[in-house]
Order: C-alpha cells, then sequence, then structure tokens
C-alpha cells in the first residue's frame, strides 16, 4: 500500500483530502508501480507560507461503483484523519478520556482533614467554597454522602452544582440534581434557579423545563418559580436562535409560560417584557409586540425603556413599515432615549429600500453624530438603491461627501468605490470627472 511507504518514507502520518467531491470507498488500493510520488512547494500569496504536497497520479480506487482511475491529492500533516465517522466518534472519545482530569489525593486528603469530626451541611459547604478543584469539590461531596449521621442540605447541594456548573461538567453535575429532585421536601427557589442557569447554558432545555415542571408542583412554598425563574428560560428560548422557523415554533413555548407567569399572579417586569418583545420580533409577530408594547404602562406597571423601543423599530423596519418607525423614533426621542447602533442601522437601510433617500442620509448623519457605529451594508445599501434608479453620479457625490465629513473613512470609501465599478460599471475616467467637478 501507498499510505504505509509515505509513512515509513517521512515518519509521520497522512491527512487524506480529495480536491473534489468524491463518494466514499471502502479501500485505496494503489499498485506501486503506478502511483508516482510528486513533491513539490507551493507557495501561497496571502501568508507566503511554503506547503508540501504529494500527488499520486492514476491511483487505483476501488468503490461500490467498480475501479476507476482518478488523480489524487495527499496533504502532509501530523494528524491522522480518516472518513470513517465510526472511527472518529472512538477517538474523540479516546482523547476526552486521556485529557480527564485526575483528582489530587493530597489536597483532598487535606480538605477531609480540616472538616469538624460530626461536621453538618453547612462545614461541608465552607469546605467546597474554598476549593477551586471541581473535581476535588465532587469528590468532597460523594465522600460525605457515604458518612454516618449526616445528610446533605439545600447549601451543600447548591454550591456543588455550582462548581460543577461553572466548570461544565454537566453530567455530574445531573447525578447531583437527579439527588435532590429525590428529597421532594428539600429545595429552595435559589437552588432550582441555578439548576435552570446551568442546564440552559450546556442547551439542555428540556432538562431545564423539567426542573420548572418539579417547581412548578413542589408543594413547598419556597420552591415555587419566581419571575427570574421565568426570566432564565426566556433567556434560554431567545438566545442562539437566528432562523425564523426556529423562532416561530419557540414562540408558543413563551407565550404559554408568560401566560403561566401572569397566572401565578407574578408581575412581569421590564425584562420579561422586553423578552416577549423581542420573541415576537423575531418571529415575525411584529403586531403581537405593538399589542403588548402599548400595553406598557397601562396594563402592566412597567413603562418601556430604549430597549423596548428599540426591538420594536427594528421589527418595524424589517417589516417596511418606515412609517410607524418614524412615529417611534419621534416619541423614543421625546423621551430623552437614543436609538442604538442597530436600530439606526435597520432605519437607514429601510428607508433606502423604501426611495426615501434623503431621510436615510440625515439619519445617517444624525448616527455619526450620536458615535454610533455605521455598518458597510448600511452604505452600500444607500448608495446601491440610488444606483438602481440610475442616479450613479448622485451616489458618487454623496459617497465624496460622506468621506469629507469623515464619515465614511478611507478602507470603507475605497471598498465602496469598488463595489460601485464592479456592480454598477462605473470607471475610473467618470470618478475623476466627478471629482473634477466637485
Amino acid at each position: 500500500m501507498v499510505i504505509p511507504l509515505i509513512q515509513r518514507l517521512y515518519g509521520a502520518q497522512i491527512c487524506i483530502q480529495t480536491r473534489c467531491w468524491t463518494p466514499c470507498f471502502d479501500r485505496i488500493h494503489a499498485s506501486l508501480s503506478a502511483a508516482r510520488l510528486v513533491s513539490h512547494s507551493l507557495n501561497h500569496s496571502d501568508g507566503g507560507v511554503s506547503k508540501t504536497r504529494f500527488d499520486f497520479q492514476d491511483a487505483r480506487m476501488i468503490g461500490n461503483g467498480g475501479i476507476a482511475c482518478v488523480s489524487l491529492g495527499y496533504r502532509f500533516s501530523s494528524v491522522l484523519w480518516y472518513s470513517s465517522r465510526s472511527y472518529r466518534r472512538r477517538e474523540n472519545r479516546r482523547i476526552r478520556l486521556r485529557n480527564q482530569p485526575v483528582l489530587d489525593d493530597a489536597r483532598f486528603n487535606k480538605a477531609v482533614s480540616e472538616l469538624p469530626p460530626r461536621f453538618t451541611a453547612e462545614d461541608l459547604h465552607d469546605a467546597i467554597v474554598l476549593q477551586d478543584d471541581p473535581l476535588i469539590c465532587l469528590e468532597l461531596f460523594n465522600w460525605a454522602s457515604h458518612q454516618p449521621r449526616f445528610r446533605h442540605g439545600v447549601c451543600s447541594f447548591h454550591v456543588t452544582i455550582k462548581k460543577l456548573g461553572a466548570a461544565k461538567m454537566y453530567n455530574e453535575m445531573d447525578d447531583v440534581v437527579n439527588q435532590v429532585l429525590a428529597i421532594r421536601h428539600l429545595g429552595s427557589e435559589a437552588l432550582y434557579n441555578t439548576m435552570i442557569y446551568y442546564f440552559t447554558e450546556a442547551r439542555k432545555l428540556t432538562r431545564a423545563v423539567y426542573i420548572f415542571k418539579h417547581m412548578k408542583s413542589n408543594k413547598n412554598l419556597e420552591c415555587r418559580p419566581s419571575i427570574r425563574t421565568y426570566n432564565l428560560l426566556f433567556t434560554a428560548f431567545l438566545s442562539r436562535r437566528t432562523d425564523t422557523h426556529v423562532n416561530h415554533m419557540y414562540m408558543e413555548t413563551m407565550r404559554c409560560l408568560f401566560r403561566q407567569l401572569v397566572d401565578d399572579g407574578l408581575e412581569p417586569d421590564i425584562y420579561a417584557l422586553n423578552s416577549m418583545i423581542k420573541g415576537y420580533v423575531l418571529s415575525n409577530h411584529v403586531n403581537d409586540a405593538l399589542r403588548l408594547f402599548h400595553q406598557m404602562g397601562v396594563v402592566y406597571t412597567c413603562l418601556p425603556n430604549a430597549v423596548s423601543y428599540d426591538h420594536i423599530i427594528h421589527g418595524l423596519c424589517a417589516q417596511g413599515r418606515t412609517n410607524n418607525a418614524r412615529e417611534l423614533v419621534k416619541k423614543m426621542k421625546e423621551e430623552g432615549f437614543v436609538l442604538n447602533s442597530r436600530t439606526y442601522n435597520s432605519l437607514v437601510n429601510s428607508l433606502s429600500i423604501t426611495g426615501e433617500i434623503e431621510e436615510a442620509v440625515l439619519y445617517l448623519r444624525e448616527m455619526s453624530l450620536a458615535g454610533r457605529l455605521i455598518d458597510f451594508i448600511t452604505y452600500r445599501t444607500l448608495l446601491d438603491e440610488l444606483c438602481r434608479r440610475g442616479d450613479a453620479q448622485k451616489a458618487m457625490k454623496l459617497l465624496l461627501a460622506l468621506r469629507k465629513e469623515g464619515i465614511v473613512n478611507e478602507l470603507s470609501y475605497n471598498q465602496l468605490l469598488s463595489v460601485l465599478q464592479d456592480d454598477f460599471r462605473w470607471s475610473a475616467s467618470e470618478n475623476n470627472a466627478v471629482i473634477a467637478r466637485l
């Protein structure tokens, strides 16, 4: 086989990379007489790095469809990479097992020796707090569980879950959580909120919702969900989402949670209301977001803040409802709020697309005076819309004016000029003619 030959010659492993999409083959067979090894250096212009490539010409690949003579590229690498998914899974598991932390027995024994003879859950809590190694914390917790006449309390469970969650040892944390759930009368609202927080951090939303349902069914009033519990779940459902269809699915869950919050007699705070508005906007339910926005200060005690306005204006601009967006911007300024960068960019883009170029330019200058960051996409959208309407010279004049005012820096100016020349065939001579007239 050729690959073992290369490994013997160069004393390293080979990373196989084909330069085109090919079907998966069971094995690669190449006769030594038919394979020609060519080693040459490739100097890349981007970094000037010299890499070595090995080409096997006329290598025979035996697959499901028979024998085919193809040309493959093998790139030298220090990492072994096979196409087998099961092999990669086994190799990753070996790496994880190899990189598992090892318990420091000396520090563990020292921590045990510092505990009083008949220690309580509070003593164990204080001992775990002093440890920065989560493995020692877990070992202390497990060791204490087997001691006679000792019972864990809320404090010892709480600190152990915190230590394991902060170290991302979620499987071990789940074992401790199961021990808490097995004791119906034990727990507190802060303890369950910590569980929900770390489960949402691990993206185990099903487990977090299960903890929430456990809190709802708990007869201990100290374990019932609070407004913080609902806010943790709202944050989890809103985070790391870019797909509108996924947002639409999660929005139904958020709607049910918000209804339960109100039915439980809890007053939604500004964070909960803004989370619902953001969820409605992300799932394209802008009218529902407006309804909730107008209920703030009337049905609910919280008044809208800058974040509330930003979410609503961004949603209106995304749907091209510039008239409603301008009304809210005016009302927002009357109340002393300032738009953030995302809302300004959305407003300028929306006005540009609807053909209100002059007003878009006014908001662009206002955005610059307010010290907000202007996206490159915002510049490009404004200039593109001018060019599409046959005002290429006006677009060029605007670009030069923005550069003169210091709104557009040199790098952005050169990039935008290149875009105009490529997309709308704006020649350098025309550019110089416009500059001369100015």
